[in-house]
């Protein structure tokens, strides 16, 4: 049988055998679909899972409630793609009960407050349903699960995590899109043409590095405002600058070896050069600091968010829902704030192993 010498089979092939790397692409992998189908997946489907029950704040992981869906008619239809994408306003009210009970066309219900304060209220079944009353009960009369508990505004925080995955990958992404894009552009036409031009990039890339990452992230969030995107452009413009050094090293080394000679030789231009025959072989390298600096913005995000210059509420972020629920780590629910702060870090982890993970497979000359 013939031996395929593609290199991205090669690459999967020896990437397949570390235990690391597989690992933390399938926690990627899971993000990923999180991200995609949360507002299918997640318990509370509502735009940026805020269905808020004041009633319930800081409950414990596997909190159970019973509720009272009262329909609310304000709430419009939306489609399949709006609610993948945006989720969807909720058509009832629901009300935390703590207990009920049906006499003729009234049902009676003691709203819940808190552990030992109710109210009671009657509805008219009619107004709740046009159904049988067996109808009402099985529809209107329904039990929230909170598997991960419920923050200081009583909502589910299971949801929330989820829906937060696709702030938390997003800005990675194009934070790592923008950062590899200047950095890959700069660092390769400062290492193959050297002189004036390799002075100013320098000079530029050494300013950039002197100020400190979160005070450039500040002044870049400060002069763009506070929100989602902009988020993504100020962590991209402060990575670039370590993949610019290290691509202009890597072209520093490569364009010195005798195929890149030769290509000169044949009259190709410098571009084709630098595309076709010398970022090719510092892809190992490009695709470890592209894993870092993933993990770098993820990081990044989740700390902003946690100050109040990054992602702004309601919309999900789990450094935000830190903030949101540190105060309870010297109180009597630790676990919601550890528990998004758990999940930046499996997260951070999976790209950190998936990275080595490609650094090793990338690597040709590791081969015997």
């Amino acid at each position: 049988m013939g031996q395929s010498f593609s290199f991205t089979t090669q690459t999967w092939h020896k990437l397949k055998k570390n235990k690391g790397a597989i690992f933390g692409l399938l926690i990627i992998a899971s993000a990923i679909l999180m991200s995609v189908f949360g507002y299918l997946i997640a318990p509370d489907t509502t735009p940026n899972a805020d269905l808020q029950t004041v009633e319930l704040q800081a409950k414990n992981p596997g909190f159970k409630q019973l509720f009272l869906k009262i329909p609310d008619k304000k709430n419009g239809k939306s489609g399949w793609f709006t609610k993948l994408m945006y989720g969807r306003a909720e058509d009832y009210r629901y009300l935390p009960i703590s207990k009920y009970q049906v006499k003729g066309d009234s049902l009676i219900v003691n709203k819940y407050v808190d552990e030992d304060t109710s109210v009671v209220q009657i509805y008219s079944i009619n107004a709740l349903t046009r159904h049988k009353e067996t109808t009402l009960l099985q529809q209107n009369i329904v039990t929230k699960n909170y598997y991960l508990g419920t923050d200081k505004f009583g909502r589910d925080i299971l949801s929330r995590l989820i829906i937060g995955t696709k702030v938390s990958l997003a800005v990675g992404l194009i934070a790592v899109f923008i950062s590899i894009t200047l950095g890959v552009v700069l660092g390769a036409v400062a290492g193959y043409y050297r002189g004036w031009i390799d002075e100013v990039i320098m000079w530029l890339v050494n300013v950039t590095w002197s100020i400190p990452t979160l005070l450039l992230v500040f002044a870049i969030t400060m002069a763009l405002g506070k929100g989602f995107w902009q988020i993504f452009i100020a962590v991209g413009l402060t990575m670039w600058v370590s993949v610019a050094r290290l691509i202009r090293g890597q072209v520093m080394a490569v364009k010195e070896m005798e195929y890149i000679q030769a290509a000169r030789a044949l009259g190709l231009s410098d571009g084709r050069i630098i595309i076709k025959h010398i970022l090719p072989n510092i892809m190992g390298p490009v695709l470890v600091i592209a894993a870092s600096n993933f993990a770098t913005a993820i990081i990044i995000e989740a700390g902003l968010s946690f100050l109040g210059i990054g992602v702004q509420a309601p919309q999900p972020s789990w450094g935000l829902m830190i903030k949101e629920n540190y105060n309870f780590i010297i109180t009597h629910n630790a676990i919601l704030a550890l528990i998004p702060g758990f999940a930046i870090m499996l997260l951070v982890l999976a790209f950190n192993l998936l990275g080595n993970g490609l650094r090793d497979a990338a690597d040709v000359r590791g081969e015997s």
